[in-house]
C-alpha cells in the first residue's frame, strides 16, 4: 500500500465485521503516523495525523486573521476521503440517517456526499460511534486545518498556485467541472488525505466567529460565538481557487443543506 515521506512504518488497513472494534485502546495508541485502517469492514477509511504545531489562518482575508499558533499534542485519526455517498446510504439503510439526499444526477457510490446538513452530519457521526463503539465526531477547524496543509504552509498543500490538475473547482483545470468528482480523484497531501481543495466543502465542528480573535491555541474545537452557523472548509468544486486554499473558510446554518457540502469525519485515537 505504500508509505508517507515520513510515516516509520508502512500503512495498514484492518477491516472487522460491521460494528466490530479494529484493536483494543491500548492497540489503539500503539498505531503510528501515517497507519490507515478501518474500524469495521464497511467504515470510513481513516488515517493518523500525528500531533504537532502550526500557525493556523492567513492574512489574505479578515475571516482568516490573526494567524495564530495552534499546538495539537496529541494524535488523531481523521478520513482519508469525504465521506461517500456509498458510506451514507449504509447510514440510512440501517436507520441510523433519516435524510437520503440528492445527487444532483452526478451518480452517487463514491462521490462526495453532499446536500448534508451539518446537523444531518451530526447525525452520520453518531450512528458511526455507535456502530464501532469508537466516538467520532466532525473534526475541529483546527484539526481539519493543520490536516488538510500535511505540514505545509503554502496557499495550497501542494504550493503557492493552484496550478492545473490538482484539485476539483472552477477553475482548477479539472477535467470536467460543475460537479464532483469521486473522492481520491487527485493526489493525497503528505498526511495521506484527498480532496482537502475542492470537491466537497466540508462541515467541521466549530459555531462560526468572523475571525480567530480568541479561538482555542490548542486544536479543539470553538464552541462558542453564533452557534446557529457552524464553518465549512476546503471550498467545493463550485468555487475558484482563491477558496480552496487551506486557510479558507466559510459558514452555514447548521440545517441547511446546499448541494456542496459535505464532510469528512474524525476520531480521538482510545
Amino acid at each position: 500500500m505504500g508509505r508517507l515521506a515520513w510515516a516509520p512504518a508502512a500503512f495498514l488497513t484492518l477491516g472487522l465485521g460491521l460494528g466490530g472494534s479494529a484493536r483494543s485502546a491500548g492497540q489503539d495508541q500503539a498505531r503510528l503516523p501515517g497507519e490507515t485502517f478501518r474500524d469495521c469492514a464497511d467504515c470510513v477509511e481513516l488515517v493518523v495525523v500525528p500531533f504537532g504545531e502550526f500557525d493556523m489562518g492567513s492574512n489574505a482575508k479578515p475571516t482568516e486573521q490573526p494567524v495564530h499558533h495552534v499546538v495539537i499534542r496529541k494524535n488523531f485519526a481523521i478520513a482519508r476521503r469525504e465521506v461517500t455517498f456509498s458510506d451514507w446510504d449504509r447510514c440510512v439503510a440501517a436507520g441510523g440517517c433519516k435524510y437520503a439526499p440528492p445527487d444532483q444526477g452526478w451518480g452517487r457510490g463514491d462521490r462526495p456526499v453532499t446536500n448534508v446538513s451539518w446537523d444531518d452530519a451530526e447525525e452520520f457521526v453518531a450512528w458511526l460511534s455507535k456502530t464501532t463503539g469508537n466516538a467520532y465526531r466532525l473534526p475541529s477547524e483546527a484539526e481539519w486545518e493543520y490536516a488538510a496543509r500535511g505540514g505545509s504552509m503554502t496557499p495550497f498543500w501542494w504550493g503557492k498556485d493552484v496550478g492545473t490538475g490538482r484539485a476539483q473547482c472552477a477553475d482548477c483545470g479539472a477535467p470536467q467541472t460543475g460537479r464532483t468528482a469521486p473522492v481520491g480523484s487527485f493526489r493525497p497531501n503528505a498526511f495521506g488525505l484527498y480532496d482537502t481543495a475542492g470537491n466537497a466543502a466540508e462541515w467541521v465542528e466549530d459555531c462560526w466567529n468572523p475571525s480567530f480573535r480568541g479561538a482555542p491555541n490548542d486544536g479543539s474545537a470553538w464552541m462558542v460565538g453564533d452557534c446557529s452557523l457552524h464553518v465549512l472548509r476546503g471550498g467545493s468544486f463550485a468555487d475558484k481557487a482563491i477558496s480552496i486554499r487551506s486557510s479558507a473558510r466559510f459558514r452555514y446554518d447548521e440545517d441547511v443543506r446546499y448541494y456542496a457540502n459535505g464532510f469528512r469525519v474524525a476520531r480521538d485515537m482510545n
